[in-house]
């Protein structure tokens, strides 16, 4: 504790806010630059707000797959050339999609920033595709949800639960997709994704590093400023989920799950422009719940008090750009029903509600979030990834480096509030996973 205390001192006179520049292109690509000077290093993103929640009902999938499908060949490059280039430059590249958005990355030398946005501009406007690609690729994305989510009994446990959650929005399709439509994905479901959403005016591009603003925003108008604008780009509107009224219950059953467990979820409201209090207070909520075994509730009453769980999480979703979940995970102990080991969560997650917040934990947890944020500083890829997925999930820049002061800010009430509203049994899936159903009889 000592320690932590010194370094938090070493860092008392200095603001938690980056050097952030921002521009926007004239064909309305927004730039984001973050300087970082101590070591000659760039981290090149290339963001853009289309994820798998963006995808046309019946095609799900189709972001990932053209995550896939853009290391193929441009009419400029062979397909590979890209990622030959980077590595033989030093560096290192990979790529992401996510519900809300689908992310780029270089991370090289920084004397090399001008290559890498001469091929990720490119691969933006002259991607082209061979059916040969499409087949190869689609069987790629195939063969990962095998090894990812069929083989996984815990996977497909959070799919279930994730489309129980969410009945109407995109949110309870998976990343992935499902697969009987990934099996029919095509050219026409890709180039048609690509053509729309791959768009100058619909990128964030993130530059983290050794570098000065205006020189990067110079790189940025030679290489991004001439790729023209998609005129047709649809307003991002998603079809929101109804008022859940009632509880919702399932039972997983597989035979490859080797110890049966509870996983609960509910509807959570998300880290919104100039109004992220909600889920600061939600932030402290879950650590206050199930963070450490030693410290927390669920940990507390559940591992130790009564040996009713081996072990007892909760977690907050909330970087999205619309509502996220807030969940918790019990593991009855040997011996113990589940129905035993769910009253007993409740029965925690009442007295918690009742008793209040321990003062000296609340303000522990207080340093340890703030402590967190100072040292995710020393990671320039980490820095690049907060603000480009802040970025297309509606925040903005200013409520990145208002962040650490909000969750600074909040109070012990502040978090009781938040968990009164949010964690109501009517706004819930709960979730038995077990081997067989002959263990509930």
């Amino acid at each position: 504790m000592r320690l932590l205390a010194a370094a938090l001192a070493v860092f008392a006179t200095t603001t938690l806010a980056e050097e952030v520049t921002t521009y926007q292109l004239d064909n309305g690509m927004d730039v984001v630059v973050i300087e970082d000077h101590r070591a000659p290093v760039v981290v090149h993103m290339l963001w853009y707000r289309a994820g798998s929640a963006d995808e046309p009902v019946g095609s799900s999938g189709v972001a990932h797959y053209l995550e896939h499908l853009l290391f193929k060949a441009t009419e400029n490059v062979e397909s590979g050339e890209f990622q030959r280039i980077v590595a033989e430059n030093g560096g290192s590249d990979n790529a992401f999609t996510s519900y809300d958005y689908t992310g780029y990355f270089q991370r090289v030398a920084a004397d090399r920033l001008p290559l890498m946005m001469q091929y990720e501009a490119d691969r933006m406007n002259n991607l082209v595709l061979t059916e040969e690609d499409i087949v190869t690729e689609r069987g790629v994305i195939l063969e990962e949800r095998n090894q990812r989510t069929e083989n996984s009994p815990g996977a497909l446990a959070r799919e279930q639960m994730r489309a129980a959650q969410f009945l109407n929005h995109r949110y309870g399709v998976p990343i992935i997709g499902w697969k009987h439509e990934m099996e029919t994905l095509d050219m026409e479901d890709a180039l048609s994704f690509y053509d729309i959403y791959y768009s100058p005016n619909n990128a964030i591009l993130v530059v983290a590093g050794d570098v000065q603003p205006d020189e990067v925003l110079a790189l940025a108008q030679e290489h991004y400023g001439p790729l023209p604008v998609e005129t047709n780009l649809p307003e991002r509107f998603r079809t929101q989920e109804p008022p859940q009224t009632a509880e919702r219950r399932l039972i997983f059953e597989d035979p490859r799950v080797a110890q049966p467990y509870i996983s609960r979820s509910y509807i959570a409201p998300e880290r919104n422009e100039s109004a992220q209090e909600d889920a600061a207070a939600l932030t402290y909520l879950a650590e206050l719940l199930g963070g450490s075994p030693f410290t927390s509730a669920l940990g507390i009453a559940l591992q130790f008090d009564t040996n009713t769980a081996v072990y007892a999480g909760a977690y907050y979703d909330g970087l999205n750009l619309d509502d996220g979940t807030f969940g918790m995970t019990v593991v009855p102990a040997e011996g113990v029903t589940l129905q035993d080991a769910e009253n007993a969560m409740d029965a925690a997650v009442a007295a918690f509600l009742k008793d209040g917040i321990d003062p000296v934990r609340m303000e522990a947890l207080r340093t340890q979030l703030k402590a967190g944020e100072i040292y995710a500083r020393d990671n320039v890829g980490g820095l690049a990834r907060r603000y480009g997925a802040a970025l297309t999930s509606g925040l903005t820049v200013e409520d990145v480096q208002a962040w650490p002061d909000v969750l600074q800010a909040v109070t012990a009430e502040d978090v009781l509030a938040a968990a009164e509203r949010v964690l109501d049994r009517d706004h819930s899936v709960t979730g038995w996973i077990v081997p067989s159903r002959e263990i509930l009889q």
